[in-house]
């Protein structure tokens, strides 16, 4: 992905709370689904400028575009998203994406005509008014295990006598498949998990709630356009069935997952609730923050030829700097922000975006538009920079 006029950082919108928005200026443009409060049923797909959702339902209303631009909009804004999410606009590929995002751009520049501006300003709804639902129909998640500094401290306190690193962790992205249909919107309640769990010392288990809930910061990788039953996608265009990526928490029961990980992998001590962010950040708009892949030394083992390129190597790491905070029921009386408790960079994991696609595929799995795949946790290699309690 090329940097382009989209990601020139000093283009302005006439949105003005868009102009030094820490998360929604100009440059970044994420999708979501969402609706005005009290209009539940009424699911739109909109994109995010500054304070403010830009309502492509509306937009395409107002008919200022053509061609492919117009196109590409017709997708994202048609009817079936009010069912499916923003499936159909995903599975359109790469030069539909490029093509909505550039005209998207284009409308909201400082540079506009005043009488696009006043089309568009018709079109916006204030964030404080919006609700959100999960972006996709969603039907398929895996959960990946990518960063070696995650797996060297997990490996210690599950395996204190032996090498914190399984024997095929510097060989494969390691993954297991999720439960979908508990992936939620961030902010969604739920309930303490119940299951079982061994106690220091004990020789039999006991059933109870979650004594040891964790959370696992994390970033979700969404699949635009899918693959056959039995056609692997090679690295070299693992990048484009990607559409974007989005925040991920993969909450855990630690005292539950650590006691039913004996043979197989986890399954209660997960499958309670994984939370995502509404909006999704295209691959496009992330081209600014490409950095190189983690470098492995020699004698390190170097990936096998199939999970290796030039591009890859110079390009395939993502530096998105990301932080967890707490916010207790004392913070939110008093008023008080959250307490950060880590910060960190996903240009530590040791496993590319492009390497978890291929490896996902290379058996003949068929991805399909709207998949999520989750990172694994996020952790740095100093103890403040831990995705994870």
């Amino acid at each position: 992905m090329k940097l382009n006029h989209t990601h020139d950082p000093a283009a302005r919108s006439w949105v003005a709370s868009a102009n030094g928005h820490a998360d929604f200026p100009i440059q970044n443009l994420p999708y979501a689904m969402f609706g005005k409060k009290g209009e539940y049923l009424h699911w739109r797909a909109g994109v995010a400028i500054g304070d403010q959702v830009l309502d492509l339902t509306a937009l395409h209303g107002q008919q200022l575009l053509s061609g492919l631009e117009a196109a590409a909009l017709e997708v994202a804004a048609g009817p079936s998203q009010k069912v499916l999410g923003l499936n159909a606009f995903m599975a359109s590929g790469p030069q539909t994406w490029t093509a909505l995002r550039h005209a998207l751009f284009a409308l909201l520049s400082a540079d506009a005509p005043a009488a696009t501006q006043a089309a568009v300003q018709a079109c916006l709804v204030p964030q404080a008014d919006a609700v959100y639902r999960l972006p996709v129909n969603l039907h398929n998640y895996t959960d990946f295990y990518t960063s070696i500094h995650h797996a060297r401290n997990v490996g210690r306190i599950a395996r204190p006598d032996a090498d914190p690193l399984t024997p095929n962790f510097q060989w494969l992205p390691i993954a297991y498949h999720g439960r979908a249909s508990s992936v939620v919107i961030s902010g969604t309640p739920f309930h303490r998990p119940m299951g079982q769990a061994l106690p220091p010392g004990a020789k039999a288990p006991v059933y109870g709630p979650c004594a040891r809930l964790d959370f696992e910061l994390e970033m979700g990788i969404y699949i635009g356009q899918g693959n056959d039953l039995g056609q692997p996608v090679p690295l070299e265009r693992a990048e484009d069935q990607i559409f974007g990526m989005c925040l991920l928490n993969d909450w855990s029961a630690r005292d539950h997952q650590f006691w039913e990980m004996a043979p197989l992998g986890p399954f209660l001590g997960k499958n309670f609730c994984t939370s995502v962010s509404p909006w999704i950040v295209t691959l496009e708009a992330l081209a600014p923050f490409r950095v190189p892949a983690v470098e492995r030394p020699a004698p390190e083992p170097q990936p096998l030829p199939y999970l290796d390129s030039e591009h890859n190597r110079t390009l395939g790491g993502l530096d998105v700097q990301l932080a967890v905070g707490i916010e207790s029921a004392q913070h939110r009386a008093q008023g008080l922000a959250a307490s950060e408790i880590s910060r960190t960079s996903f240009r530590h994991q040791y496993w590319t975006v492009a390497q978890m696609v291929t490896q996902h595929t290379v058996g003949g799995c068929n991805l399909q538009s709207g998949d999520l795949l989750g990172t694994g946790t996020i952790s740095g290699p100093t103890p403040d920079q831990s995705g994870a309690i």
